[in-house]
């Protein structure tokens, strides 16, 4: 085994999803998220992808992400909007609840920590 992973989205087959029904706010968007590593302690690593669309967001767990494609528009309850675009990185900590929305279909690599 080695000690190192390829994000090789084509050797994964993506799991498909959506908001759950309570936390959409607009649209139809869908899901698909490629999860290349999950490592012992809680640990996920890979690829996420959604359609257009807004939904409510709570967030348990850490995640780094970074945008490879698309527009998103994240704010948290009581915050200004921040557009996120090719190139542009963020942390949601736990405890962030805010909405997340598509505005062009999004691509994004991830890093989770539950």
């Amino acid at each position: 085994m080695s000690n190192w992973v390829k994000f090789d989205i084509d050797a994964v087959e993506p799991e498909m999803g959506a908001p759950e029904p309570g936390r959409l706010v607009s649209g139809n968007p869908t899901f698909r998220t490629w999860n290349v590593e999950e490592a012992e302690g809680g640990l996920y690593a890979g690829i996420w992808e959604a359609t257009p669309g807004k939904w409510k967001i709570v967030y348990e767990e850490w995640e780094y992400f970074h945008i490879l494609s698309g527009h998103s528009i994240v704010e948290e309850e009581g915050g200004e909007p921040v557009h996120l675009k090719p190139g542009d990185s963020m942390v949601l900590r736990p405890g962030f609840k805010g909405s997340w929305e598509v505005v062009e279909t999004t691509r994004k690599d991830y890093v989770i920590r539950v």
